[in-house]
């Protein structure tokens, strides 16, 4: 999936979630009556021979075994990315063998590095240059699955990059941190990266600062849906208020979203936890309400973020938050999973077969069955595993 954007996501496992009741279901097979052997002989001479399992297509690049990943972005079932503290890694067996496709001259990956995996083929990592921060850094860019990279001089250091194409991406360049307030550049390319062009800054010492993305509250999410409407969203440390903006001009200009919140919110403090958007006009948009059980509420958009409504669904304490579709949602805390596939109306509490606990760092579902998640134990090794039936039942796959 394209993750909801998280903050990435961002967190300290701690709280128990709580989650509504849920109503009786039931599932029932189709079950088909045997066939005769007169039917049975028929339907083998007019059958056609099954084709064999395609073998997935070759990555060139050498094997790494049991790699400490720390962030995992699958794509789908098989092809995915990985991100250790040295490398940038990738599958295409669906996280059972991983390769080593790190640029040659990318020093370190880890936690410095910000990425883009925007499909099995195209990537971008940003490396942030220690002796320019805030204003220089290399960005590595692979068209063919990390097997080659090209690398470019960035305007910037680092920031949350967002391409919506292979050609046009955007850039949410950190200018420092202080005081509870962020400066920031918004960048956009229309060349792969190649070359940058600054389009708005809120920074007052660079020429043609301006004040419509307010100074004050940190910035991590930039979510362009084209060339021309693009959301930034994060903190800002006042009760009742959120800071959600967005721009229709090219990101020249910004404004800010009002959001219907509910009651007891009003005297929290509020975060942007994660946007997305399935198409040019469905969107789902988590808030965190940092209230005494800190919550996470979801709104819904269905005319491309002009209005937002509150879906009928809360999830209770800090964890992590998946939304593989427009329907689906999986939020892990505490031990717990809550899955739901209808936007909310219905939620299943899934107790996992292993006991996590808060050692949970980054998860990653493709959908509400089938999803990857990362632990890290007391001595800080790494492990991965998987699942296939929507959290219940996990197998390790990097022990």
């Amino acid at each position: 999936m394209k993750r909801l954007i998280p903050f990435l996501l961002f967190l300290v496992l701690s709280i128990s979630a709580c989650a509504p009741a849920l109503p009786a279901t039931d599932t029932a097979e189709l079950l088909q009556p045997t066939a005769t052997l007169e039917e049975a002989q028929a339907a083998s001479q007019s059958a056609v021979a099954p084709q064999e399992t395609p073998l997935p297509v070759e990555i060139n690049a050498p094997l790494i075994e049991a790699p400490g990943i720390l962030n995992i972005e699958m794509l789908d079932e098989v092809f995915g990315w990985g991100v250790t503290e040295e490398n940038i890694v990738r599958t295409n067996d669906g996280g059972v063998t991983w390769y080593d496709v790190t640029p040659a001259k990318l020093a370190d990956a880890g936690y410095l590095v910000y990425p883009d995996f925007f499909d099995a083929n195209h990537a971008w990592i940003q490396f942030p240059d220690m002796n320019k921060y805030p204003n220089g850094g290399k960005l590595y860019r692979t068209s063919d699955g990390g097997n080659t990279w090209e690398s470019f001089t960035t305007p910037f250091s680092g920031g949350a990059i967002h391409f919506i194409d292979e050609q046009n991406g955007w850039v949410l360049a950190d200018l420092g941190v202080g005081a509870g307030s962020m400066a920031v550049s918004v960048f956009k390319t229309g060349d792969g990266g190649a070359t940058w062009q600054r389009v708005y800054t809120n920074d007052p010492n660079l020429e043609g600062a301006a004040d419509t993305l307010p100074l004050g509250g940190i910035k991590n999410i930039i979510l362009p849906l084209d060339l021309e409407t693009a959301w930034v969203g994060g903190v800002v440390y006042a009760s009742g208020e959120t800071y959600l903006y967005r721009s229709d001009d090219g990101g020249k200009t910004w404004f800010n979203i009002n959001l219907v919140l509910p009651e007891g919110s009003k005297d929290s403090e509020l975060s942007v936890y994660g946007i997305r958007f399935t198409s040019t006009t469905d969107g789902l948009l988590a808030i965190r309400v940092a209230a005494e059980t800190p919550q996470i509420i979801v709104y819904a958009t269905h005319d491309g973020g002009t209005t937002w409504s509150q879906l009928p669904i809360t999830f209770d304490g800090y964890g992590l938050l998946e939304t593989p579709s427009a329907s689906e949602m999986i939020f892990y805390t505490a031990g717990q999973f809550y899955v739901t596939k209808d936007a909310g109306m219905t939620i299943e509490q899934v107790t996992p077969d292993m006991k996590f606990g808060d050692t949970v760092i980054d998860m990653s579902f493709v959908n509400s069955q089938t999803g990857w998640l990362v632990t890290s134990d007391s001595s800080s090794d790494l492990s991965l595993y998987k699942t296939t039936d929507g959290g219940a039942t996990w197998f390790p796959i990097i022990p």
